[in-house]
Parts: C-alpha cells; sequence; structure tokens
C-alpha cells in the first residue's frame, strides 16, 4: 500500500490503541487486539520491546493478519525490520531508534511516527521527515521502562499549531482527563492501560472513541 493511502486512512483514526501483553491485566496480547478491534479501532501499535527477535516477528504477523482483516492500521514499536517482514503500516521510532531519514530510504510506504516531548524536537521530526510525530507524555505514566515526567497538556498548545503534520497524543490519558487534550486539538488520541488494562477492554475503546468523535462534531 502507498504511503498516501495510508496516511488517507490515519487521518480517519481516532483512538490510537498501543498494546504490550504485560499490561493487558494478564490476558494475551491478541485477546485483547480482538475486543481492540471489535470496539472499532483501526489505529493500533504492537509494542514489545523485550521480546526476541522471533517472536516479535511472530506476533507482529499475527497482529497484521487481524488488523488487515478490519481494516487497521498497525505500526510496530522502534523495529523498522519487522515492520517490513510483517507487512505492517509504518513505525514508531524514539530518540534512540534508527534515524528518521535512514528510515524513510528503507521503508518508503511506511508511516513513520517520531516521539517527541518538546518543540525541538517535534520540528526535527517533521524536518527529518516523520509522517506524525507524538506529543506526550502528557500526563505522567507507568508504561515504560522508566517513569516518565508528564510535560503537560499545555505542551499541546506549543507544539500542535507549529506543525505541519498530524500529531498524536500519549501519556497517562484516560476517560477522566482525556478532554483535557480534545480541547487542545488532539483528534487521534493514543492510549495503553486505558484500554489494555480495563475489566472490558471493548467497553472502554468505545467509550473513549465517542469522547474523541463528540469532541470533534464541536
Amino acid at each position: 500500500m502507498l504511503l498516501a493511502e495510508r496516511m488517507r486512512r490515519f487521518a480517519g483514526a481516532d483512538l490510537y490503541v498501543v498494546i504490550t501483553e504485560a499490561f493487558c491485566d494478564g490476558r494475551p496480547a491478541l485477546t485483547v487486539l480482538d475486543a481492540v478491534l471489535e470496539a472499532g479501532v483501526r489505529l493500533v501499535q504492537l509494542r514489545e520491546k523485550d521480546c526476541a527477535d522471533r517472536e516479535l516477528h511472530a506476533r507482529a504477523l499475527a497482529f497484521r493478519e487481524r488488523t488487515q482483516a478490519h481494516g487497521a492500521l498497525l505500526i510496530i514499536d522502534d523495529r523498522v525490520d519487522v515492520a517490513l517482514a510483517a507487512g505492517a503500516d509504518g513505525v514508531h521510532l524514539g530518540e534512540h531508534d534508527l534515524p528518521l531519514d535512514a528510515a524513510r530510504r528503507i521503508g518508503p510506504d511506511l508511516i513513520l511516527g517520531a516521539s517527541s516531548h518538546n518543540l525541538r524536537e517535534a520540528l526535527a521530526a517533521q524536518d527529518a521527515g516523520a509522517s506524525y510525530v507524538n506529543i506526550g507524555p502528557v500526563f505522567a505514566t507507568q508504561t515504560k521502562h522508566v517513569a516518565t515526567g508528564a510535560i503537560g497538556p499545555e505542551a499541546i498548545d506549543a507544539i500542535a499549531p507549529r506543525l505541519r503534520i498530524p500529531f498524536t497524543t500519549m501519556g497517562g490519558i484516560k476517560a477522566h482527563n482525556i478532554g483535557e487534550v480534545l480541547r487542545r486539538g488532539a483528534r487521534h488520541v493514543a492510549v495503553v492501560t486505558a484500554v489494555t488494562a480495563a475489566p472490558d477492554v471493548c467497553a472502554a475503546a468505545r467509550e473513549l472513541r465517542a469522547l474523541i468523535r463528540g469532541q470533534a462534531k464541536l
């Protein structure tokens, strides 16, 4: 699939669910993925930083089969090689991963996401060829190896108006505080445990999607 078509579908996505099996409350990641897709989510990231290569590739293939069947985009965290080998739609890169320009050379039609914590990083990622930048962590989060301090929803006000590309927001976003990012123009909201650790994954995803779509109509 060409990048332009992938970005067209990206533009229509609302909730962006990032799935790590360790944050699935004891359930298999594929079980959570199935519930997320049932809820209508069309943008999913597989994030498994501690998997051996073969296991990660196998998981990526299983995710690709399911997401493709539902018309959902699949992003792989960190690993351009795994994204390409599994036929994923994109890869999300952090500051210690492959540089964006190198990733673009080997994956010309991949969606390239980039993490940013401030305006300087966001603009640098945009200039380097990112397809979208993530702004975060907006609120405090425990879903990374080291708890990360929050940059606050006000960071969206400083970063978003300077971007020419789409942005996502992430970090500690739940139903009770999602309004803080939606009021600042966020329309692609990434979450982890708000959905993956919820007692009812499908219901949690549907609730957040409804909140995003409701704000978009205002």
